[in-house]
């Protein structure tokens, strides 16, 4: 099922590669981006045999730990989303960033602010009755569907003062725009991918809101007038332009990614 993080991977790798994406099965891609995706190349590249073309992890990571590493001679990593993932790899690096944070290099901000307070839950949360009377308890409210076009979701994230976001990809678009955010329960869905993010910003996660706690967390939060990471959005962001792979840039490379 399409999400917002695949869309967000197809925009930032066009605008950095200059060349068009095109989906493609695990075994035939040029380039493992955005996502928790790194269990698929595992299956796919652990077997030992010569591969005509390895593919190049920029920017990916794992969903859970995993059994086996012998996929790792297998491909080409240029980049990693996070520490969390490095570690469990076994691979020694000090850089890490994930791709969603160059969208603001693709996508424009809003010319103005709208709400106060953006909601963006998980894509399978959109339905969820409590989240559904929250968003229509005040004007100040704007419900985000990750579902949308990501020129429509990154526009609203970006016109809004604050962000609650269960879906990661909310959380880090509202980085990249530098708009202050907020964890908020993400359901079912496993906690390491966003560790794994923050700790490559130098973000402080320690658990995420219950969706019922936002209006107290409101009424009791000062909005910082800056992001106190800041810094480490900034390194980030520059380690993944580093670290984009040459022979997929246009002027490289005249075929399709």
């Amino acid at each position: 099922m399409p999400n917002f993080g695949d869309a967000l991977s197809r925009l930032v790798v066009a605008h950095l590669s200059g060349r068009e994406v095109r989906h493609a099965g695990p075994g035939q891609a040029d380039l493992y981006a955005i996502g928790s995706i790194l269990q698929i190349a595992r299956r796919k590249y652990s077997e030992a045999k010569t591969y005509a073309q390895k593919p190049v992890i920029w920017g990916s990571g794992l969903l859970h730990a995993v059994a086996s590493t012998e996929f790792l001679s297998n491909v080409n990593i240029a980049l990693l989303r996070g520490p969390i993932t490095a570690s469990l790899l076994g691979v020694k690096t000090q850089r890490f960033g994930d791709p969603g944070l160059l969208v603001a290099d693709v996508l424009a901000p809003a010319p103005s602010k709208t709400h106060r307070i953006g909601l963006v839950p998980h894509h399978s949360q959109m339905e969820d009755p409590e989240i559904q009377t929250l968003a229509n308890s005040s004007e100040e409210f704007l419900l985000i569907d990750p579902r949308q076009d990501p020129a429509t979701v990154c526009g609203q994230i970006s016109a809004c003062d604050h962000i609650y976001a269960a879906s990661l990809h909310g959380l880090i678009t509202a980085d990249a725009y530098g708009v202050a955010s907020t964890w908020v329960s993400p359901g079912d869905q496993g906690h390491l991918k966003y560790y794994d993010y923050a700790a490559s910003i130098g973000r402080v996660l320690i658990s995420p809101l219950a969706w019922d706690q936002i209006p107290d967390h409101l009424r009791n939060n000062n909005q910082p007038a800056e992001l106190a990471y800041g810094a480490g959005i900034a390194r980030a962001q520059a380690d993944l332009r580093n670290s984009f792979p040459a022979r997929l840039r246009a002027e490289q490379n005249t075929g399709t990614a």
